[in-house]
């Protein structure tokens, strides 16, 4: 018998108090006590988003989030600046293009992180560039940006600053407000502990203003009729309103946590499975690590498939491997939202005994004691401090 762990970067475990509450009976969306669950989870996301502005639902993937945020605050021929790093980071640009419009790019190669000066230099010489579009941590990488640096950029010019912020939020730092994010989205299957179906978008004022300036030419993803109705606690259109009950009691958790404390449980987990990773000769495809997951190359003469497969089907550790053109050179271990340290020590074991088992020189119990290393230390120093 295997024990299944989902050690992807979405969907993510989600706890089993939060699963028993997809179990109840359906209530009606309009119902007092649905707007009263939406009153709750407003008040839950604003904490995690770390903004004191609404958080709008949408029952959508993050993708949806995406598209609201690029629809409603760039006019067709409009000009939007794309800070392209890695598979999700390109999305923006694909999104904007479908809607007319006008996409200037930025290129970073993957694994490395975006270059605040670049953006300054593009803003420079682009000055009618109305939003530029980002990424806190670039998923298909496993690489976290410097959104803080790249906001105070985009603060001294007219254009706002819209984040992808989907496998992020809630697993790294970001201070939506006192960063000056203007548009943060995010998506319930990752570290917020749901199943997928639900996308959240904060707005700022000045990021409401580039959105007041035009009709939007999206129906459902209008952010206007999304606006008016959150005053309302409720939603414009039906909502995944079970979804949004098990997101009280997701939110509930992370507030019992502490926000600060789940950005630290999230820094130990990522120190440690990056350690560990290394320590049995495996090479870090980022440069910078996001905290949520842990990317690394897949060694010479193995295949990714390889790894993933026996991984699986040995002891049930589910992980992820590359998109576009890093597809097959990476495998992606993601430890957000419902994980612990024993989740990641356990993945790092099964990785263990995967590689020892296809032929790779591997000294059994290396990676976990690097692993181990790194939790003792961290503990020892926080009760020090």
């Amino acid at each position: 018998m295997r024990k299944p762990r989902l050690m992807t970067p979405g969907p993510a475990m989600v706890p089993e108090d939060v699963l028993l509450e997809l179990a109840r009976p359906v209530i009606h969306h309009r119902s007092d006590e649905a707007k009263q669950v939406i009153v709750e989870v407003s008040e839950g996301l604003k904490e995690v988003f770390q903004t004191q502005n609404d958080v709008m639902i949408l029952t959508a993937s993050g993708t949806g989030a995406m598209e609201a945020a690029i629809v409603n605050t760039v006019p067709p021929g409009g000009k939007a600046l794309v800070l392209n790093a890695g598979h999700f980071a390109a999305r923006w640009g694909s999104i904007a293009k479908a809607f007319g419009i006008n996409v200037v790019t930025i290129d970073t190669e993957w694994g490395q992180t975006v270059d605040p000066e670049k953006v300054a230099e593009a803003l420079r010489q682009h000055p009618d560039t109305v939003a530029v579009f980002g990424t806190l941590s670039e998923t298909s990488t496993g690489t976290g940006h410097p959104i803080e640096a790249v906001a105070k950029v985009v603060a001294q010019t007219p254009a706002i600053f819209v984040v992808d912020g989907i496998s992020g939020v809630g697993a790294m730092e970001c201070r939506t407000d006192e960063w000056g994010i203007d548009v943060l989205c995010a998506g319930s299957q990752k570290a917020l502990m749901l199943p997928p179906g639900l996308a959240f978008i904060t707005v700022s004022t000045k990021g409401w203003a580039k959105i007041d300036a035009f009709e939007s030419h999206s129906y459902y993803f209008n952010l206007k009729a999304a606006r008016s109705k959150a005053k309302e606690f409720d939603t414009p259109y039906t909502p995944a309103h079970t979804l949004i009950l098990a997101l009280r009691t997701a939110l509930r958790r992370i507030r019992e946590e502490g926000m600060e404390n789940v950005w630290k449980r999230h820094t130990r987990m990522s120190e440690a499975c990056q350690a560990g990773v290394q320590a049995l000769g495996l090479e870090l495809f980022s440069a910078k690590p996001a905290e949520g997951l842990t990317a690394f190359r897949v060694p010479e003469g193995f295949k990714d498939s390889q790894i993933r497969n026996k991984m699986a089907e040995r002891f049930g550790v589910t992980t992820v491997g590359g998109q576009g053109k890093i597809k097959g050179k990476i495998v992606r271990i993601g430890h957000m939202g419902y994980t612990d340290e024993l989740d990641v020590i356990s993945a790092l074991a099964a990785l263990e005994m995967t590689l020892a088992e296809l032929g790779f020189d591997v000294e059994p119990g290396k990676g976990v004691t690097a692993a181990q290393q790194v939790l003792i230390g961290q503990r020892a120093a926080a009760n020090v401090g």
